[in-house]
């Protein structure tokens, strides 16, 4: 866009402002505070500017033409290493249909969150440090196109999460931040051997002809680009290629979180603080599915099209085991939580029909539940903040004590119900037209449906203990919502029924490149077998 990098800006922004807080003193907390406001606010403002110049018509899946406001340029080249040739990444940037409503989710969700930390009352200087740290990492998850660089954004995000639940989490703060941080490390051990043997079998052709080893995920997933003898190579007759897909799978899992890696959620998200519960609902367990999406799919799309009743059937138990367990909670925030792995079964559902109408409804689907999510957690922070409980039979009869409070929490459990209107109701749709329609998973697709009926039981029985019936006594004196807490519940409501109404504002973003994909999915490959599968 006129020589103008706003895919760095948008990325790297945060980490300017971060580095503004640092040198400001502790004592100056309300300058640290509407530094980070003013950051993700502009990062808001970029992710606006890039959708308004966004190409809707853009298509290609392994060619730069299909991603839009490219930044490329050599970034690290090392050479005189005999066995290994010329090493050489790329600091490579781009959009197309699948990143950019990731993009526009992170900006988003991670202004929101900005405003929910107002009342973070110790350390705040470390703490919106460790914040606008957090940001770089997701947003860099999702425009990166060189799988080095994206796996050191991936890897970013770590550390700060880790210390953000360790530090400024609940009671038992340590044990959730070191359960994440083994979780999410033993998966990026995963992708990091994959990566480095993608790296071993394919090349990529330079301007002056010369063939050098690659990085850059365009080129890994043009199967011409593959050495015969590389070992992750279609072309080379071993089940390197198929342990490599699962493995790959498997650190990408651990992220969404997939049963039976979705453990470490619910305690993270109990501890941790309620914006970081926003960001690791709304945004983290997005790039997993992301990465499988980006990375997996369109590099392995053989193995995928072989597993797809596979990824479908653990899609179906997220869904239904997700939904049993919220049933059974008592406390308000692990309900959520456990939700949260429900609905991602949605998504995994979605990307296992391989068809254009389940993965645009996978898709979306990510979208909706970042907003609804992070809308069902911030309610929770709302009703903490002021009773320091989140008891579920502790409460009752708040709807009479906190009408406008009732009213934004009546719109996000209709949404996550699926309510027709609210914007988790077309995705939701879409994920099971697209996979009712094949039928090799249909039986599975049928059982999913079950969690839409369970989903219903557990937000309607929690809306019905703690708004409905007679007011518990110790709750007279409970105020409604501040100016504050509106600015936080407001703009994602409105993005709720918007998309709930008008579906196609986001559909046609994603719509040609998951066209694009989908017909990648079911053309490329189609003469390798791989021994022995």
């Amino acid at each position: 866009m006129m020589g103008f990098p706003i895919l760095t800006f948008i990325t790297f922004l945060p980490v300017l402002g971060m580095i503004l807080i640092l040198f400001l003193k502790k004592e100056q907390t309300n300058t640290i505070k509407y530094t980070t406001l003013i950051i993700t606010a502009l990062q808001v403002v970029l992710a606006i500017i890039l959708l308004a110049n966004y190409n809707y018509s853009a298509a290609g899946v392994y060619e730069e033409k299909s991603f839009q406001f490219i930044e490329k340029f050599r970034w690290i080249e090392i050479s005189g290493i005999s066995w290994l040739g010329t090493v050489k990444i790329d600091y490579f940037l781009g959009v197309d249909g699948l990143s950019m409503p990731m993009v526009l989710l992170t900006a988003l969700i991670s202004f929101i969150a900005t405003i929910s930390s107002w009342n973070i009352n110790h350390s705040l200087k470390g703490y919106f440090a460790l914040f606008l740290l957090l940001d770089t990492g997701m947003m860099g998850v999702f425009v990166a196109l060189d799988f080095f660089l994206f796996y050191i954004f991936w890897e970013l995000m770590l550390l700060p999460m880790y210390f953000l639940i360790g530090i400024w989490g609940g009671p038992r703060k340590e044990y959730a931040a070191i359960k994440f941080f083994i979780y999410t490390l033993f998966g990026s051990i995963f992708i990091l051997l994959v990566m480095i043997g993608l790296y071993f079998s394919a090349t990529e052709t330079l301007a002056d002809g010369t063939k050098v080893f690659t990085f850059n995920i365009l080129q890994l997933m043009n199967s011409s680009n593959y050495t015969s003898d590389g070992l992750l190579s279609p072309l080379n007759p071993n089940n390197l290629r198929f342990i490599a897909y699962l493995a790959l799978f498997v650190g990408f899992a651990i992220k969404i979180p997939m049963f039976p890696f979705h453990t470490w959620l619910p305690d993270a998200h109990v501890e941790a603080p309620t914006p970081i519960s926003v960001i690791l609902a709304g945004v983290l367990l997005k790039m997993g599915t992301y990465g499988i999406l980006r990375i997996s799919y369109p590099i392995f799309p053989d193995i995928t099209r072989d597993l797809m009743w596979w990824i479908a059937l653990f899609g179906m138990i997220n869904i239904i085991y997700g939904a049993f367990v919220a049933l059974a909670q008592k406390d308000f925030k692990k309900l959520i939580a456990y939700s949260s792995v429900s609905h991602m079964g949605y998504v995994l559902l979605g990307m296992a029909s391989l068809t254009t109408a389940g993965v645009n409804g996978a898709i979306f689907q990510m979208f909706n539940h970042g907003t609804i999510t992070a809308m069902l957690f911030l309610i929770v922070g709302v009703v903490y903040d002021r009773t320091h409980t989140r008891g579920i039979d502790d409460f009752g009869g708040l709807a009479t004590q906190m009408p406008a409070y009732t009213g934004f929490v009546t719109v996000a459990f209709f949404a996550a119900i699926g309510l027709p209107g609210m914007s988790g109701f077309i995705s939701e749709a879409l994920v099971f037209v697209g996979a009712f329609g094949v039928e090799s998973i249909r039986i599975l697709t049928i059982l999913s449906t079950l969690g839409i009926l369970l989903g219903a039981g557990y937000m309607l029985w929690t809306l019905q203990r703690i708004f409905f019936g007679p007011l518990n006594g110790k709750w007279s004196s409970l105020k409604d919502l501040e100016f504050r807490e509106y600015a936080m519940l407001i703009p994602l409501s409105i993005i709720i029924i918007f998309l709930g109404v008008y579906p196609s504002a986001m559909l046609d973003i994603m719509n040609t490149s998951v066209n694009s994909l989908v017909n990648f999915l079911h053309t490329n490959f189609t003469a390798t077998t791989i021994s022995g599968f």
